[in-house]
């Protein structure tokens, strides 16, 4: 089910953060648009994302959406 394998997502997300000292976050969206998410501790999920966008190259927005 649905939250059965949200749950082990998560679960997941949580160890390798801890086990690697990872920076990990994971969104997930139900079928009926539902937000679930996990961010690690001490991070949040604008940084991790600001992080991603410079590291990788790919614009996740523009100028006007980071207002």
């Amino acid at each position: 089910t649905f939250s059965k394998r949200r749950n082990g997502i998560i679960k997941k997300a949580r160890e390798i953060s801890v086990l690697c000292e990872s920076a990990v976050s994971v969104v997930i969206f139900s079928s009926s648009g539902k937000l679930f998410e996990y961010c690690s501790p001490n991070i949040t999920l604008p940084k991790i994302l600001e992080k991603y966008q410079t590291d990788s190259g790919h614009k996740l927005w523009d100028e006007k959406q980071e207002r």
